[in-house]
């Protein structure tokens, strides 16, 4: 059975082809090279131990499971922590070793509906949103409605992404060019 993680997903939105280089073919792509993704391996790690012992009140939690390690039948991940609100929901609480500058990433918006679905499978209970916080802009929160198609949309490239490596088949490209400037595989993709 294929176990796909959030970072399959956010791959393979931003381009499919990625999905078949690093996990068909397997030819990493070496991030750990890169000095933030490391630093925040390391944050996610500090920021846990720290703060084993501090509820959301502002939030409204009324409960925390920290570094939770979950799966279901085609997704697996580890969520900084997740919160048992007042309204009887869940949600997904994830640190980002980042700068808050006006607008949340749809990667990291991505990676809250991969932990939605999660929480929801292994939980039972609903997932309506998730907070982020950005350690370098002083820890600012900030909330993200998670809706029902976000969750069915991450369902869908999972089951995609699990076609692609279960039949060696080579996707279509993204069709946005302009990120082939910055891809790890551009000097062996065919565009």
């Amino acid at each position: 059975m294929i176990s796909i993680t959030p970072s399959h997903i956010i791959q393979y939105l931003y381009c499919p082809r990625f999905i078949y280089f690093e996990h068909v073919l397997t030819i990493p792509q070496y991030e750990e090279k890169h000095y933030k993704v490391m630093r925040g391996r390391d944050l996610h790690d500090e920021r846990l131990e720290r703060n084993k012992h501090y509820l959301r009140r502002r939030i409204g939690a009324v409960g925390r499971y920290d570094d939770q390690y979950l799966t279901n039948e085609l997704l697996r991940g580890r969520v900084d922590e997740v919160l048992q609100l007042e309204d009887g929901s869940m949600a997904p609480l994830d640190y980002k070793f980042a700068e808050y500058k006006e607008q949340v990433f749809s990667t990291y918006r991505t990676q809250l509906y991969c932990y939605a679905w999660l929480i929801e499978d292994n939980f039972k209970c609903p997932v309506h949103r998730g907070f982020l916080v950005y350690t370098r802009s002083q820890n600012k929160l900030i909330t993200v409605e998670i809706k029902t198609e976000d969750k069915k949309a991450v369902q869908s490239a999972a089951r995609e992404i699990g076609r692609i490596i279960a039949e060696n088949r080579f996707p279509k490209a993204t069709p946005y060019k302009r990120k082939c400037l910055s891809c790890t595989y551009r000097n062996i993709c065919i565009r």
